[in-house]
């Protein structure tokens, strides 16, 4: 139900807590007792587990208090700040500070709880290193973590309750849309509006057209958002940023009902739309998608493509709400005029990933994916069964024949381990293949908190290469041994070249709020496997 990739190459997986015992049992007896537990009140099993990236294992984790449907964001130190749920978890927080040399480290259940019940709300990562909290269920408010010593306990936002559908099954507003613009003002969206807001000053600033057509895009209505990568080349960090939003996917009007009480699944939306948010003044741009979906996942790709992937061609989001899932991936490719070729369809998935599933973009560039269970408890026979495996997707960019062409980042060099703003650094990679130099560009990519078809924090920025120089020359892959990558190019490899790109940071906190980052190098399309960076 929720991932989070970490800053040491692992991914907290975790889901609820209060339906029945899991596959893995906790370890040192550690158990979870709770008299007010749907399904089990004394339970010694793993609802959370931490999955290695590099072995391919994973160790169980101990969750006190049930997440079920909460939010998450990463602090700049890189610890995992999670928010809510239900039942006991409606206020809590929990940490997971990472431990990569000792592996013992766990959940943390803070003391100081929310202010208010957080089930189904968002989070985004402010520019001050603090979180804000948004929404969540019968809570038209937002608050801080932490909070400083002059917050409220929360502050009212009445554009929760305006975007609220009557309906009280079909609210169609929660788990919210949060993107934080360069301006350091949010842009959030619900049901089909949307709003720029000042948290500062608990203010709207203006309110932005309807997305056209009729579709809800908020949970139950599940659609999904990103923001289109933040293009920082030839930036001084004074200069124009122009910030496009893309919404895609939902559902019709009445779905719900038709799906939960009659199981009519009525045809998911096929629609996405593209909202220039940075003009004075905006509209909507409507594209078709190749398929119609509800509860898809949208990536950003370290390339600057979309990926799209997850969910079904009809019903909503909800316990037996949705049917035929949909296998196929599509490839969004912001950057095409040619309205007919934006959308590419992609091998298919082979197995279905419906309601309580998620995905996140991994260092090496693959997707990970994971869960799928519309039920309310666990159920294996149904048609949609629960689903209790890890897929890893490829995109085209990982094909073996491309493999001469992938950039391997052999160091960067930066200050005091710090990608300070403004300030140039310097990346040197390694190309056994050079196709074309003047096609090099280096991203940098903030790791996603993703449930329900939302990855919260996610965001992307192509920066600024300032110069690029070849600095080797057809060296043997052993005598890179002092990077620590030569083992990666196979043994009796040449590398033609090895470049130095310098770099210039994020312009602003607003732009890039501090944190751990994956950087990737790409090269005529092709990303390298990332290296983390740390900006502050």
């Amino acid at each position: 139900m929720h991932m989070q990739v970490m800053k040491d190459n692992k991914v907290i997986i975790f889901d609820r807590t209060d339906f029945g015992p899991s596959n893995i049992s906790l370890s040192n007896n550690r158990c979870r007792y709770n008299p007010h537990d749907m399904a089990l009140k004394l339970d010694c099993t793993a609802h959370s587990i931490l999955y290695d990236i590099t072995t391919n294992t994973l160790r169980p984790l101990t969750l006190q208090t049930d997440a079920w449907c909460s939010s998450g964001a990463v602090s700049p130190t890189g610890t995992l700040i999670q928010t809510g749920g239900f039942n006991d978890g409606y206020t809590k927080l929990r940490t997971f500070t990472p431990c990569p040399h000792n592996n013992t480290c766990d959940w943390e259940e803070l003391q100081q709880n929310l202010s208010s019940s957080r089930w189904y709300a968002s989070n985004q990562i402010l520019p001050n290193g603090r979180i804000i909290v948004v929404g969540g269920r019968s809570s038209f408010s937002y608050e801080f973590v932490p909070k400083r010593l002059n917050d409220a306990s929360f502050y009212h936002l009445r554009f929760l309750q305006l975007t609220r559908d009557s309906n009280p099954g079909e609210e169609n507003n929660l788990y919210p849309f949060l993107h934080l613009l360069p301006t350091g003002n949010l842009f959030i969206f619900a049901n089909r509006r949307s709003i720029l807001f000042d948290y500062e000053r608990n203010r709207v600033i203006r309110e932005f057209p309807i997305i056209p057509g009729e579709e809800k895009r908020n949970y139950p209505s599940t659609g999904s958002s990103v923001m289109l990568p933040l293009n920082l080349t030839g930036k001084n960090g004074t200069e124009f940023i122009e910030v496009e939003i893309m919404i895609c996917g939902g559902a019709f009007p009445g779905a719900f009902d038709y799906a939960s009480k009659k199981k009519v699944f009525l045809e998911a939306s096929s629609s996405c739309g593209r909202l220039k948010v940075s003009d004075v003044e905006p509209e909507w741009v409507m594209e078709v998608m190749p398929v119609p979906r509800v509860m898809p996942d949208m990536l950003l790709l370290p390339t600057g493509n979309v990926i799209i992937l997850n969910g079904a061609a009809n019903g909503t989001a909800g316990w037996e709400n949705a049917a035929n899932p949909v296998l196929y991936p599509v490839l969004y490719k912001p950057g095409l005029d040619n309205p007919f070729m934006k959308f590419e369809l992609l091998a298919p998935a082979s197995t279905p990933r419906m309601y309580h599933s998620s995905a996140v973009l991994l260092p090496d560039g693959r997707i990970l994916v994971g869960g799928s269970n519309p039920h309310r408890l666990y159920d294996f026979q149904a048609k949609y069964p629960t689903e209790l495996s890890l897929d890893a997707y490829y995109p085209d960019y990982l094909r073996p024949e491309l493999d001469t062409l992938r950039p391997v980042i052999v160091a960067v060099e930066v200050v005091n381990s710090t990608l300070s703003y403004e300030s140039l650094f310097s990346v040197s990679f390694l190309l056994r293949e050079v196709k074309d130099v003047n096609r090099i560009r280096v991203s940098m990519v903030a790791p996603s908190f993703t449930t329900h078809s939302f990855a919260m924090n996610q965001r992307l920025l192509f920066l600024e290469v300032t110069a690029l120089e070849e600095v080797v020359n057809s060296m043997q892959d052993q005598n890179f041994g002092e990077f620590g990558f030569g083992s990666s190019l196979g043994p009796g490899k040449i590398a033609n070249s090895v470049y130095k790109a310098t770099v210039r940071g994020p312009p602003s906190l607003n732009v890039a709020p501090p944190g751990y980052y994956m950087l990737f190098v790409i090269h005529v399309g092709i990303p390298s496997v990332a290296t983390w960076v740390h900006v502050h």
